[in-house]
Formats: C-alpha cells, structure tokens, sequence
C-alpha cells in the first residue's frame, strides 16, 4: 500500500472482542495515535471471533458495541465501527482490510495489534495479505521481545512495513473485569465510569441486575 489517496485518512484499527472495553483498549488507542500520526483510531468490535469463544451469558454483539461507544464518549481521537458485526461468519482480519480497502480505497490503514498477537501473525489468515492492505502496528515496549517478533516475522512478505509504539505495562484485561463484576467487586477506573454503568444498568456479567460501583 503506497499510502492516502486524495482526501484519505490515516486510520488505525484495533480489533477485538471488547469484552467488555477497559482503560488498557483506550490507553492502546491513544498511544497509537499519538505516537504513529493517526487521524483516528477505530475500536472493530468482532461479530464472531475467529479464535475466542465467547460464553453463553455473554453481552450480544450489540451490546459490546454499545459498550464500545460508551468507552470512547466524545472523544474525537477515536470512533467505533460495526464492519464486523455487520458481516456474516467469522471475523477474519484479512476479510475486514479488503472489505474497508474497497468502500474506502483513499483510506491508509494502519491494524494495531499487542506483541502476543503480533507474534502469531504467521498463522493468521493469509498473513501476507494482511501486511498487504494495512501497516501492522505493534504495542510493544524495546527489548527483547521485539527483536524476538522482528525475527519471526522477517519471512513474511511485507514485514518490513510492521511498526512498534511503546505502551505503558497496564495489567488489566476483560476476563478480569468481567470476574469482578460476578463477584460483586468495584469495576471504577479500570472501565470508563459510561462503561461500568452500562454493565450495572444492563446486568451484564452477573446474570442480574445491579450497581457496579
């Protein structure tokens, strides 16, 4: 990809099941843009993920989307998109890069990825495709480890394009969330405060209706 046609942006796509969305999701968004130049970044909740099964009281795709729009508020760095939701099957990456490519082909797209799943990048796929369509942006600290993902995806056609921005270590994660809230415990500050009141008004991850503080 040769970068923006005339009157294109520079969007980064964070993909994910936002299970729910945390503070880790928009502190990744943010660094993205600040540090590799986005115009915006675009929380991609996935319809049906590819590799995670999601639990049968789980929120429905709709309402992760909800969840998503609730995270991100007003703020104007970042929007959130159903490309995935609105597609049948599953959500390959590969799938969503030629569907955004061909409704917006002025449009240089940049997928953000954490270093784990950079690192499997070789089994995705068509992971040379992937690397075709979109720059792959890595969340990733310098050291070791990303001398260790460089090497690995080195045989990969296109690997020279993978950029890596630094994000502060946040050890907070959906499952997390989601086990405090089914255990009656306060959810404020790792969830923006729309995001933990959506899940108390709605009873998501508890199986009933109640306040999350």
């Amino acid at each position: 990809m040769s970068g923006r046609g005339a009157g294109g942006m520079r969007l980064g796509l964070l993909g994910g099941t936002f299970n729910p969305p945390h503070i880790a999701h928009l502190v990744c968004a943010q660094e993205a843009h600040a540090q590799l130049g986005l115009d915006r970044v675009v929380l991609m909740p996935a319809g049906i993920p590819p590799h995670k099964a999601l639990a049968a009281g789980d929120p429905s795709p709709e309402e992760r989307y909800a969840l998503c729009l609730a995270a991100i508020g007003d703020d104007e760095r970042f929007a959130v998109s159903r490309a995935e939701l609105d597609r049948p099957g599953r959500s390959w990456t590969v799938d969503t890069l030629r569907l955004l490519r061909d409704e917006h082909p002025q449009d240089e797209l940049t997928f953000i990825v954490g270093g784990d799943m950079a690192a499997s990048l070789p089994s995705w796929r068509e992971p040379e495709a992937v690397l075709e369509l979109a720059t792959l942006a890595v969340a990733e600290r310098l050291g070791a480890k990303r001398g260790q993902i460089e090497r690995e995806l080195a045989p990969l056609a296109g690997s020279e394009r993978i950029r890596f921005f630094d994000m502060p270590r946040i050890d907070v994660s959906s499952s997390l969330v989601r086990e405090r809230v089914a255990e009656g415990r306060p959810i404020r500050y790792l969830v923006p405060d729309a995001v933990a009141a959506a899940i108390g008004r709605d009873g998501l991850y508890r199986g009933a209706r109640g306040e999350v503080t």
